[in-house]
């Protein structure tokens, strides 16, 4: 499994478009909830040799004030020339799609957090052209979510909460309440959250927690996580049946997702998930199923 805190810092914005609305609620700024969420292509690039990519590019409609370009940056560090890369993209975007960008950067230390939130200006001192001011979501403003109560109101919220605090004294209380409540949640939501909190605890120590918790209150899930859990310790010879059950009940999970969803799959797209063994593939497509419109764009790269 790919551990990369990087990844599901903005990942999870793709999985769960509407959790902007509740996450700028807890940020303090007052933006009208969306009437739908479009996830657009993150790729900045000009004819010019130079990529840019955002991570993660959301549009937001609502039903009072005009839409509203939504960039997610995670941000694993200070990085001097990050400002400027952000400047060229609000600007982009704006030239590009001719509406009002915003740029929300999710980090999981203080430090980092306090750099990222800082106004920078471009231009001369004494007449500055620009400036630029990022909407920011770190350990210093993100609640600390203890109370299963609490999890149960915004789950997409809660779950970034639980990976910007991976580091927090109390992540054992607040994983705890993350797993008492998947253990009522349908399995199609269950499974992305799962792997998208292990994925975004990466090597910090809260990472071994969670899957002693995952082994532990939801072995009944069929998530890769967990299956890995259930696995471990089984005999090496038994390594290949194994790797075909994964991708099997994989498979399953997919299909699972897009049923709930009422989604049809075409018997071409059917054969090529059973038939695939990848385990990155199947996770990818399993991320994808989540908000792909049809099964044909589970399949398609991004």
């Amino acid at each position: 499994m790919v551990s990369s805190p990087h990844e599901a810092m903005h990942r999870i914005f793709q999985e769960n478009p509407g959790l902007f609305s509740g996450l700028s609620e807890v940020l303090g700024i007052d933006f009208p909830p969306p009437t739908s969420v479009t996830v657009l292509p993150n790729d900045l690039t000009e004819t010019s040799p130079v990529e840019r990519r955002v991570d993660t590019l959301l549009r937001l409609d609502a039903e009072d004030g005009e839409p509203l370009l939504l960039a997610v940056e995670a941000q694993g560090g200070k990085d001097p020339g990050k400002p400027a890369s952000w400047a060229y993209y609000a600007s982009y975007l704006l030239a590009k799609y001719r509406l009002q960008p915003l740029l929300l950067v999710v980090c999981q230390d203080r430090a980092t957090a306090e750099w990222a939130a800082r106004e920078v200006s471009f231009g001369p001192r004494q007449w500055p052209v620009l400036t630029l001011r990022p909407l920011v979501a770190g350990p210093h403003n993100m609640p600390v979510i203890t109370d299963p109560a609490e999890v149960r109101k915004d789950l997409a919220l809660a779950t970034l909460a639980a990976i910007t605090h991976a580091t927090h004294p109390d992540a054992g209380a607040i994983l705890k309440s993350m797993t008492t409540v998947l253990r009522d949640t349908p399995q199609s939501v269950a499974d992305p959250i799962i792997e998208l909190v292990a994925q975004g605890l990466g090597k910090h120590p809260a990472a071994e927690l969670w899957r002693k918790l995952v082994a532990v209150d939801l072995s009944f899930y069929k998530s890769f996580l967990s299956q890995e859990l259930r696995d471990e310790g089984r005999a090496e010879g038994r390594a290949e049946g194994r790797a075909e059950g994964e991708a099997r009940r994989a498979a399953e999970d997919i299909f699972d997702i897009l049923e709930v969803r009422g989604i049809d799959v075409p018997e071409a797209v059917r054969e090529r998930i059973t038939g695939c063994g990848d385990p990155e593939i199947l996770r990818h497509w399993h991320r994808r199923a989540v908000t792909a419109p049809t099964a044909e764009d589970v399949l398609t790269e991004e």
